[in-house]
């Protein structure tokens, strides 16, 4: 197996427009820092010309392998795929977008010389729309104060990993992973830095609202129990809120006679009784959804093609040529 010092995983998916400027720019940061490197590329079902792309890249420069998976399986299962691909000492995950710096890569690796395990390139918010960069903000602390890992704001896939960190993530069996989780999950020494937040070089993001709000909803889901504990608390908090109600009414009875209680009381309280056994079943079903999912225990990704599997499928064919030439040539 060739030694490899650097690997740096790419996940791609319809990155067609700006895939060879982030090559040329990856191959200008990494050369100057003297360490011998490989770049894994990882096409998640890209529809247009991306795995083409990094099909020619691969045959250019054996310093590239790639892997093209049969259909989108999402980001998550794309770095699973590159971790699993990568041979270094140290692990960079970045995006193809450009949003991710190459230029930074020198600085992380300097870092991970200093005994790091774990290297965090994390983004501020320049450039943001004040809507989404509320939302985001908000949603952070919620996770900050619900989820038992502690996830940072800005803090996202572009990060460098030790080998023993990158092992530690490859152990963790689950099916519906959230990797900002898994990576404060495992541990070990880590260290962050932050960068001016940068657009994306060409395309359109990938990532709208409803997927965003998909993501959060699984980050949250992931890495604790919280809201089935909350479900709980609520309940009490409506038994003793109708203990209280029933006294009240019990006393009303008793000093100024009986009385019907409102309407309007009724239908406030059969809604907000309804609403939170609705909410209370969504919780529980998301968890059971979860339970069968990974009781299933489906691969995370199919994989169409790779560099490897072309290369044997080259070398099969040029065998098979050179046979029919050797018989050709014995039967003569």
């Amino acid at each position: 197996m060739t030694t490899v010092h650097t690997s740096v995983v790419v996940p791609c998916f319809n990155e067609s427009e700006v895939i060879d400027a982030f090559h040329t720019a990856l191959i200008a940061a990494l050369e100057p820092v003297g360490t011998t490197f490989e770049i894994c590329y990882v096409d998640d079902g890209s529809s247009d010309r991306t795995r083409l792309q990094l099909r020619d890249l691969a045959a250019a420069d054996p310093r590239v392998r790639y892997t093209s998976f049969s259909r989108n399986f999402g980001k998550e299962s794309a770095m699973l795929a590159g971790l699993r691909m990568s041979r270094g000492e140290a692990v960079v995950l970045m995006d193809a977008d450009l949003q991710h710096p190459p230029e930074l890569l020198p600085r992380m690796l300097e870092l991970h010389r200093h005994g790091y395990d774990q290297v965090v390139a994390q983004r501020d918010r320049t450039g943001e729309g004040a809507v989404r960069k509320a939302l985001s903000q908000t949603y952070y602390r919620m996770v900050r104060r619900f989820m038992e890992v502690e996830v940072v704001d800005g803090a996202g896939d572009f990060r460098l990993l030790s080998r023993r960190a990158v092992n530690a993530v490859l152990s963790l069996p689950e099916s519906n992973r959230f990797s900002k989780g898994l990576f404060s999950w495992i541990g070990f020494d880590t260290v962050s830095f932050t960068y001016e937040n940068v657009q994306r070089a060409a395309g359109q993001s990938k990532w709208g609202g409803r997927r965003l709000l998909n993501y959060g909803i699984d980050g949250l889901l992931s890495f604790n129990m919280r809201p089935l504990r909350l479900a709980i608390h609520a309940g009490l908090w409506l038994v003793l809120s109708a203990v209280v109600y029933t006294l009240w009414i019990i006393a009303n009875v008793l000093l100024d006679g009986v009385k019907t209680p409102g309407y309007a009381t009724l239908i406030t309280a059969i809604v907000a009784l309804g609403g939170i056994q609705l909410a209370t079943l969504g919780v529980i079903g998301e968890y059971v959804g979860r339970i069968y999912h990974e009781a299933k225990r489906r691969p995370h990704y199919v994989i169409r093609e790779t560099d490897t599997s072309r290369a044997a499928a080259a070398g099969s064919a040029t065998a098979h040529a050179a046979a029919e030439v050797r018989e050709v040539v014995s039967s003569t």
